[in-house]
């Protein structure tokens, strides 16, 4: 009789993949279970399929932090084309209006300037957003197209780099930092519109999400020869947190923080209890294990409640 083989291992962690153009998210994810054996994997932001660069894959008990690295700040950088209208906002769509372009550099700066700070912004017809529990992508693919409420958006920075050489006379790179649930296509053809011109999206590539930058990420290729050497290429779940504080609980306060008690400084031997309605790393024996919160006490005071277990 052949030795039992041992299972495939189970990783636990965060992947920061250098997405390609023509692969969804979903794509990405599903190429990413055949190359690591495991079923249990999800990412933080979505990339349309003409959009490249970071995507922040979660592995394992990771998942539970989607919600938190989902929502985190992104840098992008993207082409703004002027002068070209399409139904999607993108070069990808059908071209509706093509324009001349007359936008004097002082014209396009001001532009820039007014579309930085928090903004409201309607989502396009062709995006993943659900009115009446149906994508608008899908409704958009019929021809149909229907009024979306417009949402709350924060532009943090938005410059206009060097032009390099080569790039075409109504091609202009930005960059660009915004919050969670910046459709960037449509800024950019709002842009656009606001010059009177019009535009779309040509290019874009994310740079950062969070704490982590495309520098750090891996492509399909370089995980595919790793082979079992995998591991090696995921950063701990507790790294998308590394901007919170940190404490660390004894005996005592990781039995009290499992049975769901809160936590005071005597049940901490590294750290001090936030400030109310502050998020803390909680570890135990070295090991980070949950999310807690800080929050006043009926007695007074402030403690830690743990919420989310990562194990």
């Amino acid at each position: 009789m052949p030795p039992p083989t041992s299972a495939a291992p189970m990783y636990n962690g965060i992947l920061l993949l250098r997405k390609p153009q023509t692969f969804t998210s979903h794509d990405a994810v599903a190429k990413l279970r055949g190359i690591f054996h495991q079923r249990r994997i999800g990412h933080a932001g979505t990339l349309d399929p003409m959009a490249e660069g970071l995507l922040v894959v979660l592995l394992g008990n990771a998942t539970c932090a989607s919600d938190w690295a989902a929502g985190q700040d992104k840098e992008y950088v993207t082409r703004l084309r002027l002068g070209t209208v399409t139904d999607t906002q993108d070069i990808t769509g059908r071209v509706l209006e093509t324009r001349p372009v007359h936008v004097t550099e002082s014209a396009l700066q001001e532009t820039l300037r007014a579309f930085t700070g928090t903004l409201r912004q309607t989502p396009p017809m062709y995006s993943a957003v659900q009115v009446n529990g149906e994508r608008l992508y899908k409704l958009a693919r019929k021809g149909v197209e229907i009024s979306r409420e417009s949402r709350e958006i924060r532009v943090t920075e938005l410059v206009r780099l060097p032009q390099e050489s080569g790039i075409a006379e109504n091609d202009f790179d930005l960059r660009i930092v915004c919050s969670k649930g910046t459709y960037v296509r449509t800024l950019c053809h709002d842009i656009g519109a606001a010059l009177g011109c019009g535009g779309c999206m040509a290019a874009l590539i994310r740079t950062r999400c969070g704490v982590f930058t495309l520098d750090q990420a891996y492509s399909f290729a370089e995980l595919e020869e790793k082979g079992p050497a995998l591991e090696a290429c995921l950063l701990p779940t507790d790294a998308v947190f590394s901007e919170l504080p940190a404490i660390t609980v004894n005996a005592t306060g990781a039995i009290r923080a499992r049975n769901g008690a809160f936590l005071s400084q005597e049940h901490l031997t590294a750290g001090e209890v936030p400030e109310e309605g502050m998020l803390c790393r909680v570890y135990a024996d070295g090991t980070f294990v949950w999310l807690g919160e800080s929050r006043t006490l009926d007695k007074g005071g402030t403690a830690v409640f743990c919420g989310v277990s990562f194990f």
